[in-house]
């Protein structure tokens, strides 16, 4: 059974993980995505910002793991800044907007932080 971590947020700064070779970081990331999907204990938060707003956008290679992850009761929130920037304001599909303010609210407040 899923348990919601109240203590844990994660952040996602790029659209792949790792460093290396860009295709083999994107299918990384849908992996982890699919195994978060899949663990018992998951953070309470996940924000995204920087390249990471690229995965909340509708054509995103893990668009269905993160709806999940929200269904699941992860609160979803995206940098307003990193979406205009990237132009994909009107993309989002999942989850929130949000700001520097609350992103760093939320970083202080978290006992563990996690960056994928």
């Amino acid at each position: 059974m899923t348990k919601i971590n109240e203590n844990t947020l994660m952040v996602i700064s790029s659209d792949k993980m790792g460093e290396g070779e860009e295709e083999i970081g994107k299918i990384l990331m849908k992996n982890f995505m699919y195994a978060l999907t899949e663990a018992e204990d998951i953070p309470s938060t996940i924000i995204f910002y920087n390249g990471g707003a690229k995965l909340v956008s509708k054509d995103s290679l893990v668009i269905e793991e993160l709806k999940k992850l929200e269904e699941l009761g992860v609160e979803i929130l995206t940098c307003g800044t990193c979406l205009n920037y990237y132009n994909l304001t009107e993309e989002l599909a999942v989850g929130k907007i949000t700001n520097m303010y609350t992103i760093v609210e939320k970083m202080s407040a978290s006992k563990k932080i996690i960056k994928p």
